[in-house]
């Protein structure tokens, strides 16, 4: 019922040569009931192309259906949709249960149904003790369940959330992660969820369609985009800390980026290479002989159960994780590292596409 279609969609302002494309004909099709996150870092086009699926903004070329019906001129208030926005939007004067009921006023809903409707959302979102209060009366948290409840009190077809959590504290922002998985569990509504937050992004996407300068650099499940990024830009964005990445050239089963690094497997072809290895993946031993990496230890982060290795290979900067109950090397030692060759990842140096 609720499945999105996005075809070659583009955004442009302004017309003819000096008119400025910021979305670059993005494709994705989401399923019927699928929770989809929308990552990227401020500025890449996220919430431009959340706002054409609403119809917030008009498209330049392509189209976008919804339940399969092009909606490129169909008015946001007939695509049967409900969005959630970073600012709750909610009406001071009016009670909990008004805010959530007003959508259905105006839509001219039986006085019954909707306090039904109500009661059930609220139900839904604990917030059955609060129906009477102001917004003023409520904490952050409970004013972002109000306007979800707003929202799911109109049983759309879809939900488009638009960085709800952005003006949470870390706790509430987790216990409110939470809270839209178990809606999603118990709703199965269609949802496309944007965010600059990876870990939102990897905590609750089915699949999520990570986005820089307005084109889609990968679409996948949260597992296959950390696991096999499809460039450079994925690598390093998602995770924390990000990816390492060594630009160098291979020659067999050297990699030389500066130094000359002993390789555990051959690169999948010689020349302009960028080798990528997350900072999980390596191992520290005290330096000896010539079978792992040197590194120069520069800095030391404990983080209670891990700490964090900071160092150089030649000039390039390189972290490493490892838990927080070993002891860490010293600042200013050399280091040896090794890793397993599972975990190494290879990008054409050109393209910043994934070779291997």
């Amino acid at each position: 019922m609720g499945a999105i279609s996005i075809r070659n969609v583009v955004k442009r302002y302004g017309r003819g040569p000096s008119a400025n494309q910021v979305i670059h004909g993005v494709n994705a099709e989401i399923s019927d009931g699928e929770f989809v996150v929308i990552v990227g870092p401020s500025g890449c086009g996220k919430s431009t192309l959340l706002r054409m699926v609403a119809g917030l903004e008009e498209i330049s070329d392509g189209e976008i259906a919804i339940a399969e019906r092009v909606v490129n001129r169909v008015e946001p208030s007939e695509r049967d949709i409900a969005m959630v926005f970073q600012n709750y939007a909610l009406y001071p004067h009016m009670s909990v249960f008004d805010n959530m009921a007003y959508g259905l006023k105006i839509q001219k809903v039986p006085t019954p149904e909707i306090k039904a409707r109500v009661d059930k959302a609220a139900g839904i979102l604990e917030l059955g003790a609060l129906l009477a209060r102001k917004p003023r009366e409520l904490s952050g948290g409970q004013r972002q369940r109000v306007a979800m409840g707003r929202a799911i009190v109109r049983q759309p077809q879809v939900f488009l959330f638009d960085e709800p959590l952005s003006n949470l504290d870390a706790k509430l922002r987790a216990q409110t992660r939470l809270e839209i998985q178990k809606l999603h569990r118990e709703l199965g509504v269609t949802s496309l969820f944007v965010t600059h937050d990876q870990v939102e992004a990897m905590t609750l996407a089915q699949r999520m369609i990570v986005m820089n300068a307005g084109r889609m650099e990968q679409i996948g499940t949260p597992e296959e985009v950390y696991l096999r990024p499809a460039t450079t830009f994925v690598a390093g964005f998602i995770g924390s800390p990000p990816m390492n990445l060594l630009k160098g050239v291979a020659d067999g089963s050297q990699f030389n980026v500066g130094p000359s690094l002993p390789l555990p497997r051959p690169a999948p072809r010689n020349g302009e290479l960028i080798l990528g290895l997350r900072p999980e993946h390596a191992e520290l031993s005290p330096e000896s002989g010539n079978s792992g990496w040197p590194l120069r230890v520069e800095m030391i982060e404990m983080l209670g159960a891990e700490r964090l290795v900071y160092g150089r290979i030649g000039d390039e900067l390189f972290t490493v994780r490892i838990d927080g109950t070993r002891a860490a090397p010293q600042v200013g030692n050399r280091v040896s590292l090794h890793m397993d060759p599972a975990h190494l990842h290879w990008f054409d140096a050109r393209t910043s596409q994934r070779v291997q």
